[in-house]
């Protein structure tokens, strides 16, 4: 099943290290490149990611500086297979791309 986008890289940014909430937001509006995210938006996002246990909290890293309030996010095995899952099935709707020459091959 195919994830919506914004779900796809939060699991993309937390990929390779925990992040706090905020962080995530900046990072995933620079990968959408589609403006602002809505705040409550992002945040209901979280928690169903969260309930669909896709991503846990983590601790605060000990590199962290500033306000303990913050709330870090990791990956969970069950959310690193499912974005694992995805970028197979984005990689294979990209080749077929290319084999249709909408797109060129590298």
């Amino acid at each position: 099943m195919a994830l919506k986008p914004v779900v796809f890289e939060v699991l993309l940014a937390l990929a390779d290290a925990p992040r706090h909430g905020w962080g995530l937001v900046r990072e995933v509006e620079a990968r959408l490149d589609s403006g602002p995210l809505l705040p409550g938006n992002f945040y209901r996002t979280l928690r169903r990611l969260l309930a669909d246990g896709l991503i846990e909290e983590a601790p605060q890293p000990d590199t962290a500086t500033g306000d303990e309030r913050r709330r870090y996010f990791r990956l969970t095995a069950h959310g690193e297979r499912v974005a694992r899952a995805e970028a197979k099935r984005l990689a294979a709707r990209v080749a077929d791309a290319r084999l249709r020459r909408l797109l060129k091959a590298r």
